[in-house]
Order: C-alpha cells, then structure tokens, then sequence
C-alpha cells in the first residue's frame, strides 16, 4: 500500500508540472500589460519599461517560468502584483475559506448521493426511484450560478431565512454559528449538483450488485433486507461509488470559481477571477497549484479509501 500511495504522489508531480506550464501560457495569450494595469494613471513609457525590469517581465517566457519554477522549489510562489503581499500568504488565507465550502459540500453531496442512489435502487421503477431520477436530471442539468441566484432569490430576498453573500455578518459576526449560516446557501448549491452525479452513478452501482449472486444466498438464507442492502450491496457497491466521489471533488473546486463569486465567498475561486483580470500571473499560478494539488490529494484518499472497502485492490 505505501508504495502503490508513493506511486501516485510521483505521478502527481509531472501533472502539476505541465499544469503551471499551461496556465502560464495561457495568461501570456491574455490581452493587454500587467505593467499599465498596476500602474494606472502613471503609466507613461519609461515607468513601464521601468516596472517590466524590477518585475522580471522583460524576459522572455521560457526564462520568466523557469525561474518562478526554481523560487516555487525552495517554497517561494512569489509576490502578487497588485495586492503587494507574498502569494503563498493570500493562498493560504483564501484556501481555508474555499475548503471550509468545498470540503462541507463534497460530505453533503456523497450522503446524499448515496442515500439517493440506493434509495433509487432498491424501490426500482417505484415513486421514489421516479422522484430521485427526476430530481437528479434536474440537478445536473442546472448551471451552479443558476442555481445559486435561484436561491438568493428565494431564501435570502423573499423569504430572508438565510445572508445572501459574504462568510461572516458584516457588523459583530465571525463565530462558528455565523459562518454556518453564511455557509447553508454556497455549500447547498454546490453539493446539490455534485449529490445528481453521485446518486444517478450509486444507483447503477447498486442496481449491478443486487442482481448478482451472493445477494440472492444473502436472501435465501433469511437475512433482513436491510442487512441485505446495508451489510451487503452496498459494501460491495462502494468499490465503484468511492472513485465517482473522488472525482467529484474536482468538480466541486472548480464549481467554487463561479458559487463564490456568485456569493462573494472570499475563497480562492474569487481570488482567482480577480487575479485573471488583473493579469496577477503569480498569484493565478499560485492559486491553480493549489486548487491542483488539493484534487490530487482527495483522489489518492478516495484510491486508499477504495483498497480498504475492497481487500483485492491491496495487492
């Protein structure tokens, strides 16, 4: 186990890799100088050649990657252009608030999901298996932002249970009660969407192992049904159902881009939409390492969490 978890960690490095070599290109395609827009007012001829020289912009692109890249291997991901503050700070500030929603709604999306898809399963072709089916073709079909204007609209404007935007009250909040309310709207509309892949997936899990075998010996030799399913099915459809949740996870950082800023969350997602159109390379690159790594550390989870459920995948 260890050195298949080993593996798996070295696989991720040329990922990563080729990942900061795409978004670096992709941000040197983008129109327009990260020079006039610090500058502003002030950018005549000489203070932008001036800025390009302190900021290592002059270079040619090959050079200003490979040197990023040698200041990231000894822990240094630079300093952000227009905050004027080091990358690795701002990350790690906006990082906490985006795995506090990302992480609160990949748990909500497998419960439900899960419960969903063998709920599904086992009243095959009845009303709750048409009310799941139903529900998860709406839910995947409807965009996050969608979504979560649609709430905003309904809990927060007209009903006014739950805050529209922000982590925290902007007048005496901050307390965990606080964060959870802010939490309810952005966690819900992420989790909803990822629970309709989740569960449409565990039901055709659930649905294959019920119809083999040693279900029906589990049946015939009197076993409640609810051990049946329980004990049973769905330990064995967990095999199939853990790597879906795992890949979710992607889904559900990259869902955070547009779920935070349509809830002024103060997450990465956010961070990341304002460093694109203020051309802040460093701290995009920053940010997309990050929000990488991150994935790449839930799917070795879910590959551990799979090799425990099933014995064989140890070997």
């Amino acid at each position: 186990m260890a050195a298949t978890i080993l593996k798996r960690l070295l696989a991720a490095v040329p990922v990563l890799v080729g990942l900061s070599i795409l978004v670096f290109a992709i941000m040197a395609m983008i129109p327009g100088d990260t020079a006039l827009a610090i500058l502003g007012s002030y950018a005549t001829p000489e203070n932008v050649a001036r800025l390009n020289a302190q900021l290592g912009l002059d270079r040619s692109l090959p050079e200003q990657y490979l040197i990023w890249a040698g200041n990231l291997l000894q822990g240094d991901l630079g300093q952000s252009y227009i905050l004027n503050r080091p990358v690795l700070d701002e990350v790690s500030e906006r990082f906490s608030a985006t795995l506090i929603l990302a992480g609160t709604a990949l748990v909500l999306a497998s419960l439900l999901g899960i419960l969903a898809g063998v709920v599904s399963a086992v009243r095959q072709f009845g009303w709750a298996d048409r009310i799941v089916t139903f529900a998860v073709l709406i839910g995947i079909s409807m965009p996050a932002f969608l979504l979560g204007l649609v709430f905003i609209l309904v809990f927060a404007v007209r009903l006014r249970w739950l805050p529209a935007s922000g982590m925290t009250a902007v007048y005496g909040g901050g307390g965990p009660g606080d964060i959870l309310k802010h939490l309810i709207l952005p966690a819900s509309t992420l989790a909803i969407i990822a629970a309709g892949v989740i569960a449409r997936l565990s039901r055709a899990a659930m649905l294959e192992v019920l119809r083999q075998d040693f279900i029906r010996t589990a049946r015939a030799k009197g076993l409640p049904e609810r051990l049946v399913v329980g004990r049973h099915a769905l330990r064995a459809a967990l095999v199939q159902i853990i790597p879906i949740v795992g890949l979710q996870a992607g889904f559900v950082l990259g869902g955070a881009v547009y779920v935070e800023t349509v809830f002024q969350w103060p997450g990465l997602g956010a961070m990341l939409v304002q460093a694109v159109s203020t051309r802040d390379l460093l701290l995009v690159q920053g940010g997309v390492l990050v929000a990488a790594g991150c994935y790449v550390l839930v799917n070795l989870a879910a590959d551990i969490a799979q090799a425990m459920v099933d014995p064989r995948l140890r070997v």
